[in-house]
Formats: structure tokens, C-alpha cells, sequence
């Protein structure tokens, strides 16, 4: 698979599912280590349909917002607008939640109370997005948005969570609701309120990362924004890699680039030097190209998220993402 991003298109965007399509619940496949080879190409570039699949949608969406700002002009559909009134659905349920009094800093109960309500109301909440001729699709695709807010016994979130999210919007787009030319939109309109949720989510219930590598992770919660974040700064005219630890440059350009938003919501959540509290990100100011900081996080995001065992045990296979491997014919 080609490190840069530049191989064609996955099949996804556009290839709508037949009506006599079988829909199931997706369910755990990982179980043991070894398992993994189900899942993870071997070296003759033959794995999962659905790392095939879901890492390619990745890439497609990152070459569609190469060098575009988040207030740039982009056509916006209606399952897009559906979207985001379902995001901000889950937003207001935050404010009707409030967080309990309980004595533990970390983790507050209230999420999952909010969860509660999200896990038996989804299933309706996709099913304004997904047209009635698809409703055999609803339990399937639900299934991912339930995944993509964290655990509820946990009480925390990370980026299996991030991913199911994105696997979620993948499936929308196996089934035709979402287009090749919602490319965009996919990811300034939809995943970007979805990270205002999370955020919201994150700050209110005090949620542990699940999973985190302390100051060697990158982020404590998200990958998917800084890998798109980057690819949106490509041949910016004056803002290179090393400004994004600049204060200053950070708090005038981070309304137009996810990374730098990202950026902000680490500087307001962690106190002290930024080289000791995000020392990964620190290091990568260094780099001297975004091409080259884009290309190096695809690697990271398949090292270190989509070929862990720690990440991926959770991810859910159904018909829409099956763990079958690629086969030559397809």
C-alpha cells in the first residue's frame, strides 16, 4: 500500500449496496493476537476487505482536502445536513446530562447515563440519515455511531473509538447516502462537529484516554484530525510545520485547520512546556514539510492504531466492513 496516499480510490464512495443486500450486526472478530493477521495486510498486499476499505477512505478524504481551508466554499447534501443535526442532537443531550458530584477527579457517572440514552435512541437518530429503501442498513451502521463515543464502563475514549467514526461514515458512503462529492463536507462539516462533541464529551465527564502513551503518544483522544489537519496546511503559502508551536500563529489561523484546533484544545487541557506534555507533536515541528509530516502520520496511524492489538481487538465486523481478505479478483 502506498505510504503516500496517492493510490486510486477505494471502492466505498459511490458503491451503493444493492436492495437484496444481507445486512447483520457487526461483531468482534479480534479475539487473540494472531488474529491480527486477519485483519492487517501481509506482504503480498492481501488482507481484511475492511482495512482495505477503511484505510483507503482515509486516504480518499485526505487527498480531497489537500491545501482547502475549514471556511472554504464546499457543496453541503442533505445527509450531510442530517448528520450534523445528529451530532447536534448528542450535544444537547451533554447539556440536559450534567456531570455528578462524586468524589473521584476522573470518569464521571453522568456519561453513562448519556451513553444509556444514545445506546437505545441510535438506532432512530440513523435512521433520519438513511433513506427508508435502506432501512435494512440501520442496525448495521448504528452499531458504529453506538462505538464511537467511548466506553461507558470505562468511562473513556480514544482512538478506536475515533476510528469506529470514521467506519461509521464509511459505511454511509458503501451504501450510496454519502457521495463522492460530499468528500469535503465529510470531513470540515460532519467529523469536525463530531470533534466538537468529543471534546465537549471529553471536558464535562472528565474521560480517561483509552489506551494513552502518556508524552509519547501523539494525542491523548484524536489521530484522524491531525492526519487530515496536515494534509489541508500542503504548500501553505506561509505556515510551516514549526509555526504550530507558535502561540500566536496557532490563535490566528486555527478556525481554518483542524490540526491547529487540535492544537488549542491541547494547550487549554495541559499545563506546562508543550516539548514535555506532547513531546510527539513537538518533535514533528521539526519536520521540514506538511507533505512529509502527512505522509509520516498515514505510517504512525497503521502502526501505531491500525495495527495494535490494544486498538483494533475492538473493532466490529459486519457485511459492510467484513474481516474476509482481499481477494485478487476484487
Amino acid at each position: 500500500m502506498a505510504e503516500s496516499g496517492r493510490q486510486p480510490p477505494p471502492e466505498p464512495l459511490e458503491d451503493a449496496c444493492p436492495t437484496t443486500h444481507n445486512f447483520m450486526i457487526p461483531k468482534k472478530e479480534i479475539n487473540t493476537v494472531p488474529d491480527m493477521g486477519k485483519w492487517k495486510r501481509s506482504q503480498v498486499q492481501v488482507g481484511s476487505v475492511a482495512y482495505a476499505d477503511y484505510i483507503g477512505f482515509i486516504l480518499t478524504l485526505n487527498e480531497g482536502v489537500k491545501g482547502k481551508k475549514l471556511t472554504c466554499e464546499y457543496k453541503v447534501s442533505e445527509p450531510i445536513n442530517k448528520l450534523v443535526a445528529l451530532l447536534n442532537t448528542l450535544d444537547r443531550w451533554i447539556d440536559e446530562t450534567p456531570p455528578m458530584d462524586q468524589p473521584s477527579r476522573f470518569g464521571n457517572k453522568a456519561f453513562r447515563t448519556w451513553y444509556a440514552k444514545l445506546d437505545q435512541e441510535a438506532e432512530n437518530l440513523v435512521a433520519t440519515v438513511i433513506p427508508s429503501h435502506l432501512a435494512a442498513a440501520v442496525p448495521e451502521v448504528a452499531l458504529y455511531l453506538k462505538e464511537s463515543v467511548g466506553n461507558s464502563t470505562r468511562i473513556d475514549y480514544g482512538t478506536g473509538h475515533e476510528a469506529a467514526f470514521a467506519a461509521f461514515l464509511c459505511c454511509l458512503c458503501k451504501i450510496g447516502v454519502l457521495r463522492v462529492d460530499d468528500q469535503i463536507a465529510i470531513v470540515f462539516k460532519v467529523f469536525n462537529r463530531y470533534l466538537e462533541v468529543m471534546r465537549k464529551l471529553q471536558k464535562t465527564y472528565r474521560m480517561e484516554p483509552a489506551g494513552s502513551q502518556g508524552v509519547w503518544g501523539l494525542d491523548d483522544f484524536q489521530f484522524l484530525p491531525f492526519i487530515w489537519g496536515s494534509s489541508q496546511l500542503i504548500e501553505h503559502p506561509y505556515l510551516e510545520p514549526r509555526h504550530f508551536v507558535d502561540e500566536k500563529a496557532v490563535n490566528e489561523n486555527h478556525k481554518d485547520y483542524m490540526f491547529l484546533e487540535c492544537i488549542l484544545f491541547i494547550t487549554e487541557m495541559k499545563t506546562g512546556p508543550f516539548a514535555e506534555h506532547s513531546n510527539q507533536l513537538w518533535n514533528i515541528s521539526a519536520v521540514p514539510s506538511w507533505s512529509k509530516v502527512n505522509q509520516g502520520l498515514i505510517r504512525m496511524y497503521k502502526a501505531e492504531c491500525l495495527e495494535k492489538f490494544p486498538v483494533i481487538q475492538h473493532f466490529k465486523f459486519g457485511s459492510l466492513l467484513p474481516i474476509q481478505p482481499v481477494t485478487s479478483g476484487r
